[in-house]
């Protein structure tokens, strides 16, 4: 059974998903609180704190707690596309193709993908817009042969939707890596920010059911607009250690060609 203070943190959840507080308003105190919901003052600050520290309220020094403007959510579980997620929070998705063309595998991209080196692929060149501001910069390689019909058009919306769509694939998920890096100038220019801004890299190969991959990607998050979150459970015992070898300098720019 839940206890007081997590009881009390879904109560607020609720109250911060319904109408009354909208994005950028001032939430209730921790008096308000306690006497709203008949718990006691450092229950209710507990429960506020908790709220601060997932990214759905805000304090500010001298003016009480405010409900967080809206921000986009990075799911760490699953494979949710960029264009549902952005409606999710309120906003409008678009997409700009900066490149869509076909090559054949390099050795580092053959590698990742387990094709052999020359295998058709697709090169796709992305920047994801929420409200026409640029939030996401990627580059994508995908196995030609499983989408050979897909055009630049098709490119501008969910990728994950043309896959499972019209060409009928079944995707199982997808393994990657986050790290925080500086936006070079070439991606800084595609993000509208400064050369060497914070920002968040995921790099990933998606697979289909059976264990063929079907892309891998570079793809790069602004942090001042996005938030990566995930619910932990309990301590559980160690693990075999994983890992993945991270390519050189020369293999890492070859990947990108």
């Amino acid at each position: 059974m839940a206890s007081i203070h997590e009881q009390l943190i879904e109560k607020l959840r609720k109250l911060l998903r319904g109408s009354q507080f909208a994005p950028g308003a001032k939430f209730l105190t921790e008096r308000e609180i306690a006497e709203r919901f008949s718990t006691s003052r450092p229950t209710a600050n507990k429960a506020l704190s908790s709220l601060v520290s997932t990214g759905l309220l805000e304090f500010r020094q001298g003016a009480g707690t405010f409900v967080r403007e809206s921000v986009l959510d990075y799911d760490l579980q699953h494979l949710v596309s960029f264009t549902e997620k952005a409606k999710a929070a309120g906003k409008t998705p678009a997409t700009q193709v900066l490149a869509f063309q076909k090559m054949p595998a390099t050795a580092a991209v053959a590698q990742a993908l387990n094709v052999p080196l020359g295998e058709p692929l697709l090169y796709l060149e992305r920047v994801r817009l929420a409200d026409r501001q640029p939030v996401i910069f990627e580059r994508r390689h995908v196995v030609a042969r499983f989408c050979s019909r897909m055009t630049r058009t098709d490119a501008k919306d969910s990728l994950y939707a043309y896959w499972t769509a019209k060409c009928r694939l079944a995707i199982s998920g997808a393994d990657e890596s986050i790290r925080a890096v500086n936006a070079s100038r070439p991606q800084a220019a595609a993000l509208g920010i400064a050369p060497n801004t914070a920002c968040l890299l995921v790099v990933a190969t998606g697979f289909l059911e059976g264990g063929m991959p079907l892309w891998c990607e570079e793809t790069l998050y602004r942090s001042d607009v996005y938030e990566f979150r995930n619910q932990l459970g309990g301590v559980s015992g160690p693990k075999p250690a994983q890992g993945r070898m991270r390519l050189t300098p020369d293999e890492s720019q070859d990947s990108k060609r």
